[in-house]
């Protein structure tokens, strides 16, 4: 299988990258290297994906046109695309908007585009968002909720990513397959997610803000068992049927929330240290609870979360203690 992968630097197109080399998969591997988190660990990802021998990585920003003349001349032929390239985060997304339309939306028109082209393309897999369903109250969210009252920049242009894969499906009968993921996390974790800002703040004995005083809920979901929702979305093929177009769009979730304080009384097992936090408002943009409802993902995918988030947190901090090069600090097992 030969995959074109954008957003390869990134923390979830890292780890598909390297399941998907570790599976024999020839992977071209694209990313801007964009500095809205450290580029450092963009490049330290690099290195170990790179270091397959069958993966070959281009430095491309998909929101540029010439992007997609290059890459048709790179890769002329290619069996399936996961396009996970996108400006991420919520709070930025008010801050620095046009990033957003440029990245997310012009970017994904432009991967759409270039996916007509290929003749032997078998599957279009994208990267959306729990974000979509912005401040539904009904719980768990399900992929056939209401989802036109975004909450946020972030939250529209995902759901305009959507929009355009069923139209270019129904223009052009393009099989597109769009994840709408819930807050992962794990080793390589991206600094401006709260389990990197929780840890960091441990470890430097420093206060962070729990917003809405910690009167929020999340459905943390480990990357492991995120790349195998996104693996198995490369293999599976969307259908058209009575007036739908071969559009389709699964949760990968863990569908096990967690209250944000009790995350940190998590957290803090795991570390062996006190938190030091201070409440704070709710933010623009955010949402009282995510809750993924695995029904449809799980019958279509087989897609099963199997890393409890205490595992999952431990995995974690431990990369966080190697990567940062801390010394051992005292730590107690977490029981949940």
């Amino acid at each position: 299988m030969t995959v074109l992968l954008t957003g390869a630097a990134g923390f979830i197109g890292f780890h598909a990258g390297l399941a998907l080399a570790k599976e024999g998969a020839d992977v071209y591997a694209v990313d801007s290297l964009n500095d809205y988190y450290d580029p450092a660990l963009k490049q330290a990802r690099l290195e170990v994906l790179t270091a397959y021998p069958n993966v070959r990585f281009e430095h491309l920003d998909i929101a540029e046109s010439a992007c997609i003349d290059h890459l048709a001349a790179l890769l002329p032929e290619t069996t399936a695309i996961l396009h996970l390239a996108a400006q991420a985060g919520v709070r930025y997304s008010l801050k620095n908007p046009q990033v957003y339309l440029d990245s997310n939306i012009t970017g994904q028109l432009n991967m759409l585009e270039l996916a007509r082209r290929y003749s032997s393309l078998e599957a279009f897999v994208y990267a959306s968002s729990s974000s979509v369903y912005g401040g539904n109250t009904k719980q768990p969210f399900s992929e056939s909720d209401p989802v036109d009252r975004p909450q946020s920049v972030y939250g529209m242009t995902k759901r305009s990513g959507e929009l355009m894969a069923y139209s270019y499906g129904h223009l052009y009968g393009l099989p597109t397959t769009g994840l709408r993921f819930f807050t992962v996390y794990g080793p390589w974790g991206r600094p401006d997610m709260s389990p990197y800002i929780f840890t960091k703040a441990i470890f430097d004995r420093t206060s962070f803000r729990l917003f809405n005083s910690g009167e929020c809920w999340r459905d943390f979901t480990y990357v492991d068992d995120i790349v195998s929702g996104a693996i198995a979305a490369l293999k599976y093929r969307p259908k058209a049927g009575e007036g739908a177009p071969p559009a389709a769009i699964f949760n990968l979730g863990h569908d096990k929330p967690i209250k944000m304080t009790e995350f940190v009384k998590l957290l803090e097992e795991i570390v062996g240290l006190p938190a030091i936090f201070e409440p704070a408002p709710m933010q623009p943009g955010d949402v009282v609870a995510t809750w993924a409802d695995l029904e449809l993902s799980e019958r279509e995918l087989g897609y099963r979360p199997t890393t409890a988030l205490a595992e999952g947190l431990s995995n974690f901090v431990d990369w966080y203690r190697d990567y940062h090069k801390l010394s051992a600090a005292p730590r107690r097992s977490a029981k949940a």
